[in-house]
């Protein structure tokens, strides 16, 4: 178990940062790819691209946190506090009323997954960091 993890952590960072990429060179065909993304709002490539930006930099941090156990937890742990936070922006908008309950259920792989992931991860790295 304790070799997937880093695995894991790897095939996640790859999956983050090339929907950043994906962000980053063709921002309106990742709008209209994504399901729902389009009911959020308007299209703004700009703030699409600064997104992007934001989903390389989780993205590289889990994949050169499963290469490189020194930095591990911290880079871990800051992308899955963006992570989370999105997600439970997400449920922010449904209890609010922006949103209704139906969006969960159709943003649970790409949105509350990968925080619970990141979470997980972030976890096991300071039960196995060197102290």
């Amino acid at each position: 178990m304790t070799k997937a993890i880093p695995v894991l952590a790897g095939l996640l960072g790859a999956g983050l940062a090339g929907n950043g990429v994906f962000m980053l060179t063709a921002p309106e065909a990742w709008y209209f790819a994504v399901p729902g993304v389009t009911t959020t709002g308007p299209f703004n490539q700009h703030f699409l691209r600064d997104i992007g930006l934001i989903f390389v930099l989780i993205g590289s941090g889990f994949a050169y946190g499963a290469a490189r156990p020194g930095p591990r937890s911290l880079l871990w742990t800051l992308g899955a506090v963006w992570l989370s936070g999105h997600a439970l922006f997400h449920f922010w908008e449904v209890a609010v009323g922006i949103c209704g309950p139906e969006v969960l259920p159709r943003d649970f792989p790409s949105v509350t997954l990968p925080a619970l992931i990141a979470v997980a991860l972030s976890v096991w790295s300071f039960r196995h960091a060197d102290h």
